[in-house]
């Protein structure tokens, strides 16, 4: 095992905490689960293994998962969500790592499962993220697409394997997501003064299918990937479009 902490944060994640919560079992021996009250049997779940199982009214995704990370018996997290799954080589690289090789935090490099299929292109991997990280150099920041901000000058590394994202069932689950993530989106532009006009709602759009379809080799992910690249460009219209009609209501 490793001197780190893992920190999962879940609500109503029946469906999948399970699988993520066996393929960590073995890499340390502090798992922190933060459940923002669950009415489906995740708390049940969760309880079949050894792990610290905390409920706490949800505060937004950052400051969920900093909670978790505060009361982390580590200095080093390893941040995990309930849909996502360590690869067996991945894992070897986690129990391998060296922690005071002078980093200060590691990407990890996400492979994203969409309706049954793996997604290898698309824009969608390899989807880098910081996961392992030390908590007194980091923290996460905001709250639509959140990340770990680490402190200027920072060394970040990069582990083999892959994190394996169950992220959509569904095109009908993903399509939902877009609407509330592009609220959210909205909302957090206006927030920072950012402006909307014609172009960045009806041919920024374009741009980005052109770009994730041919140039990011879309296509190569089949029938999956035309879908990905066609919603992926939907949801940039759909941040563009509602930010310019909150932006007229406010003025």
């Amino acid at each position: 095992m490793i001197s780190a902490s893992i920190v999962i944060i879940t609500l109503n994640e029946e469906r999948n905490i399970e699988r993520c919560l066996n393929s960590v079992k073995d890499i340390s021996d502090d798992i922190i689960v933060v459940d923002s009250y669950s009415n489906d049997k995740t708390k049940e779940i969760c309880k079949k293994y050894d792990v610290n199982f905390i409920e706490y009214d949800w505060k937004g995704y950052s400051e969920t998962k900093n909670y978790g990370n505060s009361i982390a018996k580590y200095d080093w997290i390893l941040s995990i969500d309930a849909d996502e799954v360590v690869s067996e080589k991945l894992k070897k690289s986690l129990l391998n790592v060296d922690l005071n090789s002078g980093f200060d935090g590691f990407y990890l490099k996400r492979l994203n499962n969409y309706c049954g299929k793996w997604i290898k292109h698309s824009g969608w991997y390899p989807d880098r993220k910081i996961r392992l990280w030390n908590k007194n150099k980091a923290k996460w920041e905001g709250e639509v697409h959140e990340k770990i901000v680490l402190e200027k000058q920072s060394e970040i590394g990069c582990l083999k394997g892959n994190l394996l994202h169950y992220s959509y069932y569904t095109i009908k689950e993903h399509i939902k997501r877009i609407e509330k993530y592009s609220d959210m989106s909205a909302q957090e532009y206006f927030k920072k003064g950012k402006k909307s006009n014609i172009f960045k709602i009806y041919v920024a759009p374009v741009f980005k299918f052109i770009l994730n379809y041919f140039i990011r080799l879309g296509f190569l992910d089949g029938y999956y990937g035309f879908i990905i690249c066609k919603l992926t460009a939907y949801t940039t219209f759909l941040k563009y479009y509602k930010l310019k009609k909150i932006s007229n209501i406010e003025h």
